[in-house]
């Protein structure tokens, strides 16, 4: 018999309707750097165009994430859809280090065959692209703190932001001083930096949907912590894992120092649950008591 505890916390609540309007503005933006690119002939405004394509595709699939994430759970799904804004997460990391390496490519090419390109027409856009991007990116700022689904489309705008940046650099340089090279440079600027971020938010989402114990999460410590409290005699079989961006699990089984009564042991997982609430932020507990059971009493056991 296991028994399962929820600490109750507070949702932060993330809205759609600035995720929405970024949409619209990219594909806007995508629209006008597909043209402007191929009439000016530069490869980093038609660079800047396919990653704000890839920022229209990413926003769809983490505004679609973030609606299912809110449905309740059901008899078959238990847990609900709270996981999809973490596979959104990584399907977007991993089309920006896709869009990178396909730039890096490009770039490459480019600067062993250069071509003449129209400047003006490339420092018009960028501008465009870095009001439209700094805006999306200002609109989902705040949310960005409270789901792993809204940092990764928020680093994708902020990412465009600086990537328009860029582009307006080089288009000054072409226009200046004639130096054409420039724009596969900053093409190429653009891509490792969207490898830099894309990387982490790729690694980040991974552990999560492998259900790693998390970073900040020390195992020894939690025991440690947990032998303390009186009547325990050992925690083991211990998990640790994200839900999501809320939700912090823990599932173990706890031997008793002494063999108790269900209503002893109640007062007992109480105790256990705030000390794993305050001093670990865990609010998701599911404990299996047991005393003097035989099994392997090792803190991580491979099931």
């Amino acid at each position: 018999m296991s028994e399962h505890g929820h600490v109750h916390i507070h949702k932060h609540e993330v809205s759609g309707k600035n995720l929405l309007f970024t949409i619209g503005l990219n594909i806007v933006i995508t629209l006008a750097q597909v043209v402007g690119g191929i009439l000016s002939g530069s490869l980093s405004l038609i660079s800047d165009a396919l990653h704000n394509f890839s920022d229209v595709l990413s926003l769809l699939f983490s505004y679609f994430a973030h609606k299912l994430s809110r449905r309740k759970a059901s008899i078959n799904q238990t847990f609900g859809y709270k996981r999809a804004e973490i596979m959104a997460a990584f399907v977007n990391a991993a089309t920006l280090i896709v869009v990178a390496i396909f730039l890096i490519i490009e770039a490459i090419d480019r600067f062993s065959n250069p071509h003449p390109i129209a400047s003006g027409l490339v420092i018009w856009l960028s501008l465009l692209g870095i009001a439209a991007n700094g805006l999306s990116a200002y609109m989902l700022k705040q949310d960005a703190g409270k789901s792993i689904n809204m940092r990764s489309a928020y680093l994708h705008l902020f990412t465009d932001t600086l990537a328009s940046v860029a582009v307006l650099l080089g288009g000054l340089a072409m226009k200046f001083f004639n130096w054409f090279w420039m724009d596969s440079l900053m093409t190429l600027i653009i891509a490792l930096y969207l490898v830099f971020v894309g990387y982490d938010l790729l690694k980040a989402s991974t552990r999560m949907l492998m259900l790693f114990t998390p970073v900040h999460i020390d195992i020894k410590a939690i025991v440690r912590e947990v032998h303390k409290i009186p009547g325990v005699k050992k925690l083991h079989h211990i998990h640790v894992w994200h839900l999501n961006d809320e939700e912090l699990h823990l599932e173990a089984h706890l031997d008793c120092a002494e063999d108790i009564k269900m209503s002893e042991f109640n007062e007992l997982l109480h105790e256990v649950e705030w000390v794993l609430f305050n001093k670990f932020n865990i609010n998701h507990i599911n404990i299996q008591p047991e005393y003097s059971k035989e099994d392997p009493k090792d803190f991580i056991v491979q099931d």
